[in-house]
């Protein structure tokens, strides 16, 4: 079931101060204009944009990973469905019978999925999955992201921790990241959304220092997606969005708290601009345009 909306959600200040603020810099702040709301999904967890080539044609979707039950239970209910980007359904069924699926990655005909302790690889073209990794320890595997090289790493929110699959062996690659829930490696840079934080720390450098991007946000963090320049978008499960800045501002680009629609784990697609929003509770993925 898609609805489509017209409305523009709008960011303004929470405070004014008696000085004259000039239009073109109100209008240059970010802001998400609804577009529609697809309805008749199993507690969406994450959303992942995806593109390919297929017979010298380009095909566009979205992967939506589906707990449909608990989201700790290992009770193989759970799925991915396909939407295409105007809403409609593609696939309902795509694939079922995991355990609390949340995050997602895609690299080289492979989609990745955090499936509660397992790292679920599965064969894009047939639908079939490939292998099931078991992570050491874990508890709660909750996003995955995927390097140039085809290294994956995976947080487990539970454990506060970070794990890394490679050559088909999952270890543990770094603890003691708090509330560690959404992961994207950008370039040589993994960023981390943390609790109330955004994190990043640079892949080359043995000693994994981690680095502060911004804080503050009101609830914590759970997706995370690059918008060029350094931009960030940051969800919060709990039903915020935020644009975080390059040099840490961050602003809040939508609540849906008061309607108790929860902002899971994000989807982006860079050259539309548009966001893909996953209510999890709710039951629905909705679709917003951001404009400055």
């Amino acid at each position: 079931m898609k609805t489509i909306f017209p409305a523009l959600l709008c960011l303004m200040p929470a405070v004014f101060s008696y000085v004259v603020v000039a239009e073109e810099t109100v209008s240059n702040q970010p802001a998400l204009e609804a577009l529609w709301h697809t309805k008749e999904l199993r507690v969406p967890e994450s959303v992942l944009w995806h593109q390919q080539q297929h017979n010298g044609k380009t095909d566009t979707w979205l992967f939506v990973s589906e707990i449909d039950g608990q989201g700790s239970a290992a009770d193989a209910v759970g799925g991915v469905a396909l939407l295409n980007t105007d809403g409609t359904i593609r696939n309902k069924d795509w694939l079922r019978g995991l355990n609390a699926p949340k995050g997602l990655a895609v690299y080289q005909g492979k989609l990745y999925i955090a499936d509660l302790t397992e790292v679920v690889i599965v064969d894009i073209a047939s639908a079939k999955i490939l292998n099931k990794i078991k992570a050491p320890d874990s508890v709660f595997l909750n996003d995955v992201t995927v390097d140039s090289k085809g290294v994956v790493y995976i947080s487990d929110t539970r454990k506060n921790r970070i794990y890394k699959l490679e050559q088909n062996q999952i270890s543990i690659w770094l603890d003691n990241v708090e509330a560690a829930n959404g992961l994207k490696v950008v370039g040589e840079q993994l960023y981390i959304a943390a609790g109330d934080k955004l994190l990043k720390l640079d892949l080359t450098d043995n000693t994994k220092q981690i680095k502060q991007v911004a804080i503050g946000f009101a609830e914590r963090a759970d997706g995370l997606e690059p918008v060029g320049n350094g931009d960030f978008i940051v969800s919060c499960w709990a039903g915020l969005v935020y644009y975080v800045s390059a040099d840490g501002r961050i602003k809040e680009l939508l609540n849906t708290k008061a309607l108790k629609l929860n902002t899971a784990d994000i989807g982006w697609d860079q050259a539309t601009n548009t966001l893909y929003i996953p209510t999890f509770l709710g039951n629905s993925v909705q679709a917003f345009k951001l404009s400055y």
